[in-house]
């Protein structure tokens, strides 16, 4: 049995059929319903049912108060409908937005390369091809562990049959861990994707500052990629953030693109580089290496930001210090248990994020 959910304001309709939820239906239909944790506990997903019966399904109390659940409220990535429904969601999709469908994908791990002491290189060959855009992440299925772990591809789109994904071992992070001690070429992994609004807005050709930090490099890879890949004109400034020079990985791969093309330029930023291995380069956190690289003339640009929150809360500080603001500023930010990754993690410095 199916359901048929009329979605206001832009009215979209999607079929969900029985047991699925609301948001997973719409995402495998290409249709984009904002989210974040995806099991019910940060609110993001927040919705109106205006006609229909749903089970509400396991979400938190926290993200769903009592008083919400009354007035109709519910969490699409945990409401389950139990008739046709017309539903009301605060949906704001960019017009680069591709809307690829989310899909489910078998894959076969094809290599791991050490990239530094603590981020593994995953490349997987898919059973077919999977559209995505630059910058967009998926879902990995690992055995023995419970639920799915994000991962953003480091690949190009072109490269469609094959993804790469950099992944940091998390202290006591049971699907890291597997990653990186069992994990073997030639296993079979099940994954599904594409998902993210984390994009190049390619319609809006302002010059591009990007920052990462840690495996937060990986989006920025790929997108760097692709904008080089077709030709693209626009300066394009990489700002990496790591430790120590063993941590700063792919270096020499962005140094080499950077003297194959002009419009792309390289600043590596250490903060504790090691006494022992000479250091040229800027010393310090990479918002700081922004900060000095553009002084307060960062108005013009598109920023994209990719890494852990403290990161992403620096870095944003500093470019709206510089005069970018929110419209211009788009991030994914890295959030696992050890941050508290319970809950959604969003800026205080923006009203949506």
């Amino acid at each position: 049995m199916t359901y048929t959910v009329h979605i206001e304001p832009t009215g979209e309709q999607i079929e969900v059929d029985e047991g699925q939820t609301i948001l997973d239906a719409a995402l495998r239909q290409g249709v984009w319903l904002p989210f974040a944790c995806g099991h019910g506990t940060c609110a993001t997903c927040k919705i109106q049912l205006l006609e229909g019966d749903v089970d509400i399904g396991e979400a938190s109390s926290f993200a769903l108060m009592d008083i919400e659940r009354d007035e109709g409220k519910i969490l699409a990535c945990c409401a389950i409908p139990e008739s046709d429904l017309i539903i009301e969601a605060d949906i704001d999709v960019d017009p680069d937005f591709a809307g690829y469908p989310v899909l489910d994908f078998q894959a076969v791990v094809r290599s791991i390369v050490d990239l530094s002491p603590t981020i593994k290189g995953i490349t997987l060959e898919l059973n077919q091809p999977m559209e995505f855009q630059a910058g967009q992440y998926i879902n990995l299925n690992i055995p023995g562990i419970e639920g799915t772990r994000a991962f953003s591809i480091a690949s190009k789109p072109s490269q469609a049959h094959e993804i790469e994904l950099h992944i940091r071992q998390v202290p006591g992070g049971a699907a890291t861990s597997y990653i990186h001690s069992e994990l073997n070429v030639g296993d079979a992994l099940s994954i599904s994707g594409p998902y993210g609004q984390f994009f190049v807005r390619k319609s809006d050709a302002k010059d591009v500052i990007f920052i990462a930090g840690g495996s937060g490099l990986s989006s920025p890879q790929s997108m760097i990629l692709d904008l080089l890949e077709s030709g693209d004109q626009r300066q394009m400034y990489l700002f990496q953030g790591a430790r120590n020079q063993e941590e700063l990985y792919n270096a020499d791969l962005f140094r080499e693109l950077a003297q194959q093309h002009t419009q792309l330029h390289y600043i590596p930023a250490l903060n504790e580089p090691l006494p022992d291995q000479p250091w040229s380069g800027f010393k310090g956190f990479v918002h700081e290496a922004v900060q000095e690289y553009f002084g307060a003339k960062m108005s013009g640009h598109k920023a994209y930001l990719c890494g852990p929150p403290p990161m992403i809360e620096a870095a944003i500080n500093t470019l709206m210090q510089g005069r970018l603001f929110e419209r211009d500023i788009h991030m994914e930010s890295f959030v696992t248990a050890a941050d508290g990754a319970g809950t959604a993690e969003k800026s205080a410095l923006f009203k949506r994020i």
